[in-house]
């Protein structure tokens, strides 16, 4: 099993637009529930829920950091009415993520928990895709999305790996309190099983 999941290239992605980046992650949260439930051994659903953690954990501090300022300032009221939203959705799953990270799958509360934490998580993806992502399009030229996707990318590189819902939501505290968590969830991270590359997915690689 390799250590810590495969860093991707960011070279295919380049003309992807921030909604298409997005819904890469979308994609990817899906797989991972999935394989986590098929998981045939205890060892298959902890390397996938660690899979999970690390994929919505990364995704959700970096659309903060990113997606939510360009909300805000290309949107105004509007965006900021938006992000409140975003904001309070992420919390909800940041709590059960937190319960899960740690949690083995052979415990009674873990699939009931997990199933939650995904109805939550794609009651918040319809909310982005349905409101934010085309709104926000419609404001963006192809170039300035495609940045915008870049900026995304970027970012999960340097986020914490793992959920930490007491820590800040919003820049700039929450670029001070990933800075300080991040390099803590990536010696843990050293610690945890992962999918091999061969496991993976398109979307998962580069999520």
């Amino acid at each position: 099993m390799d250590s810590l999941p495969p860093m991707p290239s960011l070279t295919p992605e380049d003309n992807e637009t921030i909604s298409e980046a997005i819904g890469n992650d979308h994609k990817a949260f899906d797989q991972c529930y999935d394989a986590l439930k098929a998981g045939q051994t205890l060892a298959d659903k902890i390397k996938w829920r660690n899979q999970l953690t690390w994929t919505i954990a990364r995704h959700a501090i970096s659309e903060e950091l990113t997606m939510y300022p360009a909300m805000d300032r290309h949107m105004g009221e509007e965006g900021r009415e938006l992000t409140d939203v975003d904001r309070e959705q992420h919390q909800a799953v940041k709590e059960d993520l937190h319960t899960l990270q740690d949690m083995s799958p052979d415990h009674a509360d873990f699939m009931p928990l997990l199933d939650k934490l995904m109805a939550d998580l794609h009651h918040h993806i319809s909310h982005e895709s349905e409101e934010d992502m085309p709104r926000l399009e419609r404001l963006l030229s192809r170039q300035e999305s495609r940045e915008l996707a870049r900026q995304f990318r970027r970012t999960k590189w340097i986020t914490p790996t793992m959920s930490h819902p007491a820590a800040p939501n919003e820049p700039p505290l929450e670029n001070l309190a990933g800075l300080l968590a991040a390099p803590i969830d990536r010696f843990k991270d050293l610690m945890r099983t992962f999918p091999d590359k061969g496991e993976l997915s398109a979307e998962q690689i580069r999520a």
